[in-house]
Parts: structure tokens; sequence; C-alpha cells
């Protein structure tokens, strides 16, 4: 989860490394570091906190050089500060790393260490990697690194350079995102594509087991045994403007607003409403493949977890495939049932999330057909999976996602649509009108964004609330579990999502006049139903705050309060009821003083278990 930038050519490298580092603050900001090799000897600064305290370090010492890496963290081994900060030196300060991922052995390493008389100045499991690198060192860095991965176990994205060889980066992968950018008089590296938009859309994906070495010249990748390997070069479509804010206050506001183009640009091409056809082509499953299928298990994390809830809907009411959902870092403890006539199809805005990526492996080990769901070309999943759809949502920097689970739901859901129609299962114009309700809801979205001030004002009424009660069913069920998480994560206000049916079964006791219930009510065939919830809530002295559809005029007392969403196919709603919610928790989080696009504790991308 932690940032890791490196670069070596003609400009100031801390220049770069620092602007790259300022795009992967996302992925952490517990602490901060940069390393140079300058006059022969290596300069090593750190900070504690948020990117710019680094900066106004660096600017103190005026340091320059040609060659850098640096580092954002989130905290897995020890607590942040200075001292446990990246990058980590040898004891005799030689040899300098960065290095995101967990060292899973590092206290045997440890204790073997400092029988050797080893001192270690952290708490951090990096810093053994330091240790061994020089202990290996002979005069040849790129084979020191080899030796040194041998003996660990675990995952690393890893930057590492020496004060005796100032002209190279050596840079390893395992089970850690790590990027390699190409340009002309100088090469980069990275744990994320948006550290490199600036300079090069010029990039090697590394594999589990590359190790490579960079100069200003050349790029070598080799596998732990020194034979060399080949890697494609791809280039990145994606334009680093897409990474700026673009006159809004946070990435998280600019992100929801991109969502109607975001859909777009994921259906585009895909679909042909007026002809009922979806073209897939990323997918090569036939007929027969699909028919084959007994059963299909999602899985995911936290945000496209909930996107797979929604996407069992379509696979079972469309293409009439048993669909169940899973946690990923459950998926692989619980012993599924799987074999060669079972897809697993894995759901990740990154394609590194590492419990999800274990998921992959583990259905791959068993026969399975796999599937991925992710946003980034090049991704590990979009690799190991058989079949990959892209969702075309461009750089997600606010750690809360909001246009990936749109993103995600658009491409299933067209997915699942192909699937019904090669099945059978939909007539022609059933599946002529599911995919206009999906070729319509960019434009209800943006109609919605213009008209949101509502949402703002339900906001500022119930901003001071501590607790918050989310209800849902059948479709957008799954919508109140990320509307809750949503609210959660940025404005540290607790909230709960719960099957509205579920409420007698237990939350209805926490329901009095001081806990907000947000309702999601939008037409449906089970609206009444969850009419009936509402009012079991307002029985007990529950406020309400209703997602609703325009033609649905509902009386409401005083207290409660009404967001109106255009009219859609209950299907394709989730889409749209989420919005509000979003905008919601934006508002909250904004009206509390919270820092939206980096909430505390959390990181974008999960990259370690």
């Amino acid at each position: 989860m932690c940032g890791v930038v490196g670069y070596i050519g003609g400009k100031n490298a801390v220049d770069v490394v620092v602007n790259g580092l300022k795009k992967l603050e996302y992925r952490g900001y517990d602490s901060s570091g940069v390393a140079v090799v300058k006059d022969g000897q290596l300069q090593i600064i750190r900070s504690v906190g948020k990117l710019k305290n680094l900066e106004e370090n660096i600017e103190k010492k005026h340091l320059k050089s040609n060659i850098s890496i640096g580092h954002t963290r989130w905290a897995t081994h020890g607590k942040p500060s200075e001292e446990n900060a990246h990058p980590h030196a040898d004891p005799t300060k030689s040899i300098v790393i960065v290095h995101n991922g967990i060292v899973e052995n590092y206290a045997e390493l440890k204790s073997d260490l400092e029988k050797e008389g080893k001192e270690f100045k952290s708490e951090t499991d990096t810093e053994v990697i330091a240790h061994l690198i020089k202990k290996h060192y002979k005069n040849n860095l790129l084979f020191a690194v080899q030796e040194s991965l041998k003996e660990i176990k675990g995952s690393y994205a890893l930057g590492v350079i020496c004060k005796d060889e100032p002209d190279k980066i050596i840079c390893a992968r395992q089970d850690a995102p790590l990027i390699i950018g190409i340009g002309k008089g100088e090469n980069f590296l990275a744990s994320d594509i948006p550290a490199l938009l600036s300079y090069t859309r010029d990039m090697i994906f590394l594999e589990n087991g590359d190790i490579a070495e960079l100069t200003t010249s050349r790029i070598i990748i080799t596998d732990i045994e020194n034979n060399v390997k080949k890697r494609e070069v791809k280039n990145i479509k994606w334009d680093y403007v897409q990474t700026e804010k673009k006159g809004y206050k946070h990435f998280m506001l600019k992100e929801i607003y991109e969502q109607p183009r975001t859909i777009e640009d994921t259906f585009m091409g895909r679909i042909y409403p007026d002809e009922g056809r979806v073209y897939i082509k990323k997918i090569k499953l036939s007929e027969k493949d699909i028919k084959n299928i007994s059963n299909v298990y999602i899985v995911g994390c936290g945000t496209s977890y909930h996107s797979g809830l929604v996407s069992k809907f379509f696979f079972e009411n469309f293409a009439k495939i048993h669909a169940e959902v899973d946690i990923a870092s459950e998926f692989r403890y619980r012993e599924p049932i799987l074999n060669d006539r079972t897809l697993v199809m894995v759901i990740s805005q990154s394609g590194e999330t590492a419990d999800t990526l274990a998921a992959l492996r583990l259905a791959k080990s068993k026969g399975c057909i796999t599937l991925a769901i992710c946003n980034v070309v090049g991704s590990s999943m979009s690799r190991e999976a058989d079949h990959v759809l892209y969702t075309h949502c461009g750089p997600e920097i606010g750690v809360a996602s909001t246009k990936a689970f749109t993103g995600q739901i658009a491409a299933i859901y067209i997915l699942a649509l192909d699937w019904a129609w090669r099945k059978k299962s939909l007539s022609k114009e059933e599946l002529k009108r599911y995919l206009k309700e999906l070729w319509e809801i960019p434009v209800k979205i943006r109609n919605f964004l213009k008209e949101s001030g509502s949402v703002r004002e339900v906001a500022k009424k119930f901003a001071h609330k501590r607790n918050f009660l989310y209800l849902g069913r059948n479709v957008n069920y799954p919508v109140a579990l990320e509307g809750a998480l949503k609210l959660k994560e940025i404005s540290y206000i607790h909230a709960e999502g719960y099957a509205a049916g579920e409420i007698k079964h237990g939350p209805i006791a926490l329901i009095d006049n001081d806990m907000p219930v947000v309702a999601i009510a939008v037409k449906s065939k089970i609206y009444e139903k969850i009419i009936s919830n509402i009012e079991e809530a307002k029985a007990r002295g529950g406020t309400i705050i209703l997602i609703a559809s325009e033609s649905d005029k509902i009386a409401l007392d005083n207290e409660d309060s009404v967001i109106y969403v255009p009219d859609c196919d209950e299907f394709i709603s989730p889409i749209l009821s989420v919005i509000p919610l979003q905008l919601l928790s934006y508002y909250v989080a904004v009206m509390l003083g919270c820092d939206v696009d980096q909430p505390r504790n959390l990181a974008k991308s999960v990259t370690v278990e």
C-alpha cells in the first residue's frame, strides 16, 4: 500500500521523485522519505506525516542528484516515526532501499543477523532487506539483491541504490505492483501509474520474480537466477491531467462528478441498444463455454465486494447462473467447492489487491475459469486471469472509491446481459430494453448532479449525528452497505448498512430520534416492503433520509428529508442511487473538517494482507 518511486537521468532526481510521491500519497501518508547518491555518499531525508513535511526538509538541505529513490508509507510493521520511515540503509550507509510489502520471515532473519552483530535502528521488517543486501554485496549490486531475495519470504516492490554504483537502480517485484517507466536518457520506477504520467507513457509492468537493473540508457530484467526476461512495453492512454483536481476542492468530488463520463467510457463500443447487441472482445468464451458454467463465485474487498453483491442479481436474474459473493480475505480459508465448471470473477480497481489476487491464484490452481474486472491495464490480475474486462475509469486518486464502483457495476451488467442473450434466457426485446437503461443512465446522473444542492442541505442538517443506519432491499441492499462504508471512511462517523427486512432482528433496538435512518426506496418490485420497513423505523422515533424516485411524491414529517433521483429500471438503479450517498458522505466529511482524500488509517490500494 506504500508508494515507491525512483529516477535516474539528467533531471534533478529529487524533484522527479517527490513529484511522483505526490501522485502516490493516497497510497500512504504516515511518513515519507528520499535517498540520493551525491559526491560519493548516500544522503537520506525522512519525515513523519504528510509529504509537505518532507518537502520542507528537502528545501532546507538543498538536496540534488541525478539518482534518487523515495517512499510514502502506510505502516505495517512499526508505528509511524522518522526511524521507521523509508528509505532504510545498512549500518555503513552504503546501500539504501525503499520497500512496499511484508517480509513474512523477518523475525527469523533479524534474529540471525543480530547474532552476527548487526544492529537495527527501526521496528520495520524492511530494514532486514538492507542488511541482507549489504551482507551479500561484492561490488555487484544486482547480484547482491538476487542473493538476498532468495532468503526472503513475503511480498515486495523494492528499489535499491548503492553509493559505490551510483549509475544504477535495482528494483524487484513479488506480489506487490511495480512499474518501470521508459524515457530518453532517463528511466523511472514506481508502484503505480500516476507517479510517472507527467514524464512518460511507455511502461513495463514487472511480473512476480522480476529483478531489473536501470541505468540512464538501458533496462535489463532478470529473475533471481540471473536469467534474462523479456517484458512487453505498454503505452498508457491515461492523460496525467486526469489525475489533477481540475478546480474541484477534492479528488473525491471530482471523481463523483466524472461518473457520467466514466460509465460511458466503460460501455461505449461494447453495447448497441438499438440492435440489441453486446460486444466484449477481451472475453473469448463461446456459447458452449458459458452454458457449461455451473456457478459463479464473485470475489472482492470493500467497495469491490459491494459491486459484487449487486452483480449477483445480474447473473441470477439475467443469465440464470447461480452466483455467490465472497469477501476475498475469507474466500481461500473456507475451502470453497471449485472445479473446471466454476467461474471465479475477481473485482479490484487496482488489479493488485492482495487478498483478491490470492483468491484468483487459488481459483486457477483448482482449474476454474477466471475473469478479472479491473481498471488498470497490465495489473497483476489482468495478466493472471484467463479473461479480463476493463472498466475505463481512468486513475482514481481519492481513497474512498466512487467511480470504480459504478464502473464495475456497468461492466458486469454488460457481461451478464451478453451471457443472457447467448444462453437465450432473455429475449431480444428485453435485451434492448436493459441496454437502453444503461445507455441513458449517464444523462440521468448528470441531471441529478446539476440539481444536487438538496444533498448538501441534508448533510448540513445531520452532520452532527454520530450514528447512522442505512437500509436497502434487493439490488439496493449492497448500495446501503456502500453508503455506510463511504460515511465511515471519510467522516469517521459510525454507520451500519442493513437489509431493511432484517431491522426487526436487532437493529430496530438502536433506532431513536438521535439516529438518522438512510433508506433507499426507489421504485422496484419490493417498493411496498421497504416503505413498510421505513414506517417501522419511524414508529420507533427514527428520523428518515429517503432516497426516492422522482415520480414518487412521498409525504414525510418535517424532521425527515428526501432526495429524489431520476426514475430508472430497478436493476440499473444502484448506479444512480449510490450517487446521493457518495455526495452525502462527502459533504458531511467536509463540514466536519475531515481530510476527504486521505482519511486516517486508510490507503488506496491494499497490496498486503
